[in-house]
């Protein structure tokens, strides 16, 4: 395993609170991704989203024409699918943290077995001469899988291309009893070149359904229906989408097209080769990082190895996060630094409810990086915003700023005079700071340690916290994560610049000790023994262990050469995962 492969655990996501500003959370969904990364690869790489669910057929996608079989949201390129999981395991990380278990789990999923028993009834009632193990000949064969977000944002929907020299020829005794089978029947044809081949759709685990068509060497799958037939109701599939029925005739002539909706060419002496895009990583906030295309995973003879897309933008300053990572306090649990493109969030903050000329000013003058950091002392929803301006703000921006802060950041109280509580500004030198209470279940106070706990809704309340030093701005629902960064900026607190590498770009940072403190609190926390035992028991048993095996492990960070830049879409980085 070489040392700049990322290797990080699943990490539970926490909901935003309500009563919580939004805006702060631009930058959101890359964080989290980068630490749930290795989850979102293992939870996707075999066939099935849900196992046990039982639905009708599966229902219409929301995005149907927006898609395109031809640029998907995630990749899989593989020399052998059933060795996947067991060549993830190669990373150290994961090897000690997953266990031989996550491997079990995919050979014994739901849908995986529902397919084998359905393919074996097919072939023991029509007395087939295929292989009772043709599942497991089928994964074991080169192939790529495509995958889509459903309407939840998750990775639910799949196409597969497989090529094997007489593989697809052994799936042709199934189109002679497609006619005379309860859960195979044909349902159209489709053009390739010159000639047709028939499409097959395959039901299996009681009303779950797969659509497949094999032509010469080639074998292409797709796990739902409406993939191709937008129209489908129940099931009447009607005709399949034209444009979609001619990508998929496509990937049938044997064109190598999908590699390329991600930047790359073939796979070539690669083993496994995992591209996921931007708007599978960033949960809907893309639009917000448009310089981040997304990140990819090799592995060849010598093991895994990492890399990050990047995509020009006009007027994207230079790369450097040091002025982040300078504010940023030493200890925290893990850390991401972004390019921000002044005059991006202007939209946003309006859609938000700021007055334009104040969002146009501040969304103007940010510029370089913003980066965020989680701390074992703090909760997984109350992380710290470092951003930094052009240069220090004029009186009057600060003026913009308060009333930015003040027209975002609150909530409706029902016993606040006015409400919602009076934001507490503080001024001091080159300082301003600008402090809201803000009630909600989930603050990190109780009630009783407000000025007046009768105001308070929902028994705790957060204080939250935006202030600006110089060039430097810094935002946190936690108002002693802001003093410690503000400390930090005084020069009373180590910066996090000191532990990290001087000689690269370093966009993010993960410590496994304080972050495995930080899960399990989340994790207690959220599962309460008298009330959710039985999910409790199994944290207990199960993932706190794995926590604490990964505790064990030292500091990341995460490198890129220095003077990395992007000169055309997809420019493909090199990433470094240095131990500190």
């Amino acid at each position: 395993m070489s040392d700049n492969t990322p290797s990080s655990p699943t990490t539970p996501q926490a909901n935003a609170a309500p009563g919580v500003p939004r805006w702060p959370l631009i930058l959101f969904g890359l964080v989290v991704v980068m630490l749930i990364l290795g989850g979102l690869l293992l939870r996707y790489v075999i066939l099935a989203p849900q196992p046990g669910v039982v639905q009708p057929l599966q229902p219409p996608l929301a995005n149907a024409r927006e898609r395109d079989l031809l640029h998907p949201d995630a990749l899989i390129e593989s020399v052998s699918l059933s060795r996947l999981p067991g060549e993830l395991l190669q990373v150290p990380l994961l090897r000690d943290t997953l266990t031989e278990d996550f491997v079990f789990y995919y050979e014994n999923n739901a849908d995986r077995l529902g397919l084998a028993g359905s393919l074996r009834r097919i072939v023991y009632e029509h007395d087939l001469t295929l292989q009772d193990s043709l599942i497991e000949e089928l994964l074991d064969q080169p192939a790529q899988v495509a995958l889509w977000r459903g309407a939840d944002g998750r990775l639910s929907d799949f196409l597969v291309v497989m090529k094997r020299g007489g593989l697809a020829k052994l799936l042709e005794p199934l189109a002679h009893i497609a006619t005379d089978d309860s859960q195979l029947r044909k349902v159209g044809d489709l053009k390739v070149g010159s000639s047709s081949t028939g499409l097959y759709r395959l039901r299996y685990n009681a009303q779950k359904f797969m659509l497949f068509a094999s032509r010469g060497d080639y074998l292409v799958l797709l796990s739902n229906p409406h993939m191709l037939f937008t129209q489908a109701k129940d099931d009447d599939l009607g005709e399949p989408d034209k444009m979609f029925a001619s990508q998929l005739a496509t990937l049938l002539a044997g064109d190598d097209v999908l590699p390329g909706a991600f930047g790359l060419g073939p796979r070539g002496e690669l083993s496994q080769r995992v591209s996921l895009g931007a708007g599978a990583l960033a949960m809907g906030y893309q639009k917000f990082i448009p310089a981040f295309a997304g990140v990819r995973f090799d592995k060849d003879a010598k093991g895994w190895s990492s890399y990050l897309a990047l995509n020009p933008v006009e007027g994207q300053p230079d790369l450097d996060f040091s002025s982040v990572w300078k504010a940023m306090p030493m200890g925290a649990s893990a850390c991401v630094a972004l390019p921000v493109t002044p005059g991006l969030y202007d939209k946003l903050l309006v859609r938000l409810g700021a007055d334009r000329k104040m969002a146009e000013a501040f969304s103007g003058h940010l510029s370089g990086a913003a980066g965020l950091c989680w701390y074992a002392d703090s909760r997984l929803y109350t992380p710290l915003l470092v951003a930094t301006f052009s240069a220090p703000p004029s009186p009057e921006l600060d003026a913009d700023l308060g009333k930015l802060f003040g027209s975002l950041v609150g909530a409706y109280e029902a016993n606040a005079e006015g409400g919602s509580f009076p934001v507490e500004e503080e001024n001091s030198g080159d300082t301003r700071k600008w402090l809201r209470q803000v009630s909600s279940r989930f603050g990190q106070y109780p009630a009783n340690q407000a000025e007046n706990p009768d105001a308070v809704g929902g028994g705790a309340f957060f204080r939250v916290g935006m202030a600006r030093q110089g060039s430097t701005l810094l935002f946190s629902l936690d108002d002693r994560l802001l003093d410690k960064g503000m400390g930090t900026l005084a020069k009373r607190f180590p910066p996090l610049a000191d532990v990290l590498p001087k000689d690269a770009l370093v966009p993010a940072y993960l410590a496994p000790q304080s972050l495995s403190a930080l899960l399990q609190q989340e994790t207690l926390d959220s599962l309460p023994q008298d009330m959710e035992p039985v999910f409790r028991n199994a944290a207990d048993s199960l993932l706190l262990p794995r926590l604490k095996t990964f505790a064990g492990f030292g500091g990341y960070a995460l490198g890129l050469p220095v003077g990395s830049r992007a000169e055309h879409p997809w420019q493909w980085l090199p990433l470094q995962w240095r131990a500190l």
